[in-house]
């Protein structure tokens, strides 16, 4: 199988040398990825041109659409990814993880596009923030796609999830992507941007695919480009250091080096469920990916008074692991992905070595089920112990990229965080305890040096996801060592392909550039009410002014007792005497609330269909018996849902007669779309 590269809308083979690509079991070759010959300062030309404007001209709900469609699309034909997969090395369970979890993560972006994001093509962020006494000049954040490219530099261990989840906020976004896979596992990255390609669901020029060396791409990037590498801290730094990235302060996101750590508490030992649960994670981090993990355990933590017991432990279920052919059922762990990574990881077991002892597997002599040990990139479980971790530094800086962890003592939970926090930065961190009072003490001490910590123990041992597992909705990434950036963290991670800017104006400027009412922006009145009119017709700024209500020691009352709030500022004049708050007996806030809706809904059925909601409410001024109120209702923004109906986003105001500000919000409704003719 020659891979090609996916560059302007169409497969191309380059020209040049080829690379061999062999099978991680037999050592066979399976593709060959060429070399050269192409145009890189086209290829993202193509992307800025063409792909950005294609994907710029969608609303975020339509790119969520698109992203959910691609994962309906590969679901359906993720078993020919599984099958080459077995030729790095991935056992099905593996397959899992990485074809699986891939595609979850698309569904998990689509779906959060639909509901944390508005129908529109950019973003508000934050309130507006007036900048003058009389109101009439203001600043508002909004937040807006980048008008370039997001290249992204994936690691082997992860072929179909490293190019899926970096893709699905960027395409969210509304930024190309070209992506460029490690050639050692290409052929089952390739074999995914294949699918991407046929199943018509991503707009032109908005995915390529680049396989074999990425040649002078690096020298034609903008301000408005942004790298996204994951992969070892040597390549990291050599990319940083491209002097175009400093001279054109392009986004860099790196996930490197990680030497990520569990932690067994001494409140945790032998015979309890945190226990048990802290071996069987050790025991799968090491084994899942044959260790090639980026998340993947390297330092085991456990109280020096339970280390025998711990290795012990780890010892059995590990004797337990079968390593083999990952085609077969019962192996549980296959190969690393080759045989330059396997010198590489027993290279680094060989220095570990130096400063731990060998107390589980041994890489000179094991078994494997239905594969040959030589020509297949094989290494067992490997299990050291560091007995002086303080004076130890290479137990602290060096990362085996494999089925290897250390295990060391500490003796208080002062020296656990000083241990810990010597990896100089980690993407993970796990707690095993049943004691809150010790996972605070541990959170706070790591915390600063990880980007995820897990706090695993009995009660949440169901459903919790994992020490190695990143999800869509969390953070991925870590400071220092492990490269200082973030990915996924839910639509956090579309951020990073948008620029955050202020706009500064008038109040009628701002509203007129946002399409969201601002305060003090003129106002639009009509003859009819607002909830009178369809969602396409009614107007951002058209506004409802309502009768009057004056509020009765009565009302207050009857409120009181109808619906069992009797909290004293409402029912006892003595009791609120001296009171910072109130002047006197006051009305509920919830009250205000009641009495507003019926001051402004119009009764009617009508174009609104529900009301869902309300946000930002603030009680501003108590209100008195003997006091009246009215209300101002502001359409403020609209955002369309479907062909039925839209999201109607009111500005509310409660007022005294005297124009005082007695309580705001902002009501939500579903209003209906006008019927076709």
């Amino acid at each position: 199988m020659k891979l090609d590269s996916y560059v302007n809308g169409q497969w191309i083979a380059p020209s040049g040398d080829f690379t061999e690509v062999r099978s991680a079991v037999t050592g066979d070759v399976v593709a060959e990825a060429m070399s050269g010959g192409l145009d890189m300062r086209g290829i993202l030309a193509y992307a800025r041109n063409t792909g950005g404007r294609n994907l710029r001209r969608l609303t975020f709900h339509q790119r969520a659409d698109m992203l959910k469609k691609l994962a309906q699309y590969l679901t359906e034909r993720k078993e020919q990814l599984y099958k080459l997969s077995f030729q790095t090395g991935a056992t099905r369970t593996d397959n899992l993880i990485d074809v699986d979890g891939g595609i979850g993560t698309l569904f998990v972006y689509a779906g959060k596009g639909r509901r944390e994001l508005p129908n529109a093509t950019f973003l508000l962020d934050g309130a507006v923030e007036p900048m003058g006494k009389a109101g009439t000049f203001a600043g508002q954040h909004i937040i807006t796609s980048l008008q370039g490219v997001a290249v992204h530099i994936n690691a082997f261990n992860f072929p179909c999830w490293g190019l899926l989840e970096k893709l699905a906020p960027a395409l969210l976004a509304g930024v190309p992507v070209v992506s460029k896979p490690a050639t050692v596992t290409s052929y089952v990255a390739h074999a995914l941007a294949r699918m991407i390609a046929e199943s018509g669901v991503i707009p032109e020029g908005a995915f390529q695919l680049i396989v074999g060396p990425t040649g002078d791409l690096f020298d034609h990037l903008t301000c408005q480009d942004v790298v996204s590498f994951t992969g070892s801290a040597e390549t990291s730094e050599k990319l940083q250091r491209q002097p175009v990235i400093a001279r054109e302060a392009v986004r860099f996101v790196a996930e490197r080096d990680s030497l990520n750590a569990a932690i067994l508490t001494p409140d945790s030992g032998p015979g309890t469920p945190e226990f048990d649960l802290f071996i069987k994670e050790v025991a799968k981090e090491m084994t899942v990916k044959a260790g090639q993990k980026c998340t993947a355990i390297r330092r085991v933590l456990a109280p020096t008074g339970h280390v025998e017991a711990v290795i012990e432990a780890l010892r059995e279920r590990l004797d337990k692991v079968v390593t083999g052919n990952p085609e077969q059922d019962n192996v549980r762990m296959g190969p690393v992905v080759g045989l330059d990574q396997r010198r590489d990881v027993l290279g680094h077991v060989k220095a570990l070595r130096t400063e731990a002892q060998l107390v589980a597997g041994d890489p000179d002599n094991f078994d494997v089920q239905g594969a040959d040990v030589v020509r297949g990139a094989f290494v067992p479980p490997i299990l050291l112990h560091c007995a002086n971790p303080n004076q130890a530094t290479k137990v602290h800086s060096i990362e085996a990229f494999g089925p290897v962890s250390t295990v060391m003592g500490y003796s208080d939970l002062e020296e656990a965080v000083t241990l810990t926090n010597r990896g100089g930065g980690s993407l993970v961190a796990s707690v095993y305890t049943h004691d809150p009072k010790v996972a605070s003490d541990l959170v706070f001490g790591v915390s600063s040096f990880h980007g995820r910590l897990v706090l695993i123990d009995r009660d949440c041992a169901r459903e919790q996801t994992g020490h190695g597992s990143p999800m869509p909705q969390m953070v991925h990434g870590g400071p220092g060592r492990a490269g200082g950036g973030e990915e996924l963290g839910g639509v956090r991670s579309v951020h990073h392909y948008m620029q955050r800017t202020a706009v500064q104006g008038s109040p009628r400027m701002l509203t007129g550039v946002t399409g969201s009412w601002t305060k003090n922006a003129p106002i639009v009145e009509k003859d009819r009410h607002p909830f009178r009119f369809h969602f396409e017709d009614l107007d951002v700024g058209q506004t409802f002014y309502s009768k009057e209500r004056t509020i009765t020691l009565e009302d207050i009352e009857h409120f009181a007792h109808f619906t069992g709030d009797t909290f004293y500022a409402h029912m006892d004049e003595e009791a609120t005497k001296g009171h910072p708050f109130f002047p006197g007996r006051v009305a509920h806030g919830y009250l205000l609330l009641s009495f507003a809706a019926g001051l402004f809904v119009d009764p009617d059925p009508g174009p609104v269909l529900a009301n869902y909601g309300l946000d930002s409410l603030r009680f501003i001024k108590p209100i008195q018996p003997g006091e009246t109120i009215k209300v101002r209702l502001t359409a403020k923004d609209k955002s369309p849902r479907n062909k039925q109906y839209g999201e109607v986003r009111w500005d509310v105001e409660i007022l005294t007669d005297k124009d005082e500000s007695a309580a705001t919000y902002e009501l939500l409704t579903m209003n209906a779309v006008r019927p076709a003719a």
